[in-house]
């Protein structure tokens, strides 16, 4: 083989290897960094999600969220502004669930409305039994599912 060819070679495969590098440091600097709190209304890496329209049925809005783990004691949590649910030390709400990603979900209120949305979970979040796609409102007596861990949504 010429020398040329095999020259190219080797800064090709060079050009991988430092590819990969940049790559597995950019994952764990985002897996390091502060939950990004994204506006309401827009799923990471999409573009705006529909507005979810209010019902006229729609009851007061919940001012707690009770989180109640199979084998940890019930925690209560004011809905004040917004609360980021996940496994990794930096959430507001942590739980030790084995299928709740580092970055699972997030509970905001925007205006009078408290709504549920899915961070890009690879297990998802279940409101009512039904999956999250798009941020959804919840109501007083709603109950979200984590993998084992429920949230229910109160007074």
């Amino acid at each position: 083989m010429p020398e040329a060819v095999l020259d190219i070679l080797k800064y090709f495969f060079l050009f991988i290897i430092f590819l990969f590098l940049a790559r597995a440091v950019k994952a764990m600097i985002l897996e390091i960094s502060p939950p990004k709190s994204p506006r309401p209304g827009v799923a990471r890496g999409a573009g705006p999600a529909p507005a979810a329209p209010v019902p006229k049925s729609a009851g007061r809005p919940p001012e707690k969220m009770a989180v109640t783990a199979p084998d940890a004691k019930a925690r209560t949590f004011d809905l004040v502004d917004e609360l980021i649910i996940g496994r990794a030390d930096k959430c507001h709400v942590v739980i030790g669930d084995s299928y709740a990603s580092q970055v699972h979900a997030r509970v905001f209120r925007k205006r009078d409305i408290v709504f549920i949305e899915d961070m890009g979970s690879t297990n998802g979040t279940y409101l009512n039994r039904k999956k999250v796609t798009a941020p959804a409102m919840v109501s007083r007596g709603d109950v979200a599912r984590i993998g084992k861990t429920q949230m229910e949504f109160k007074k």
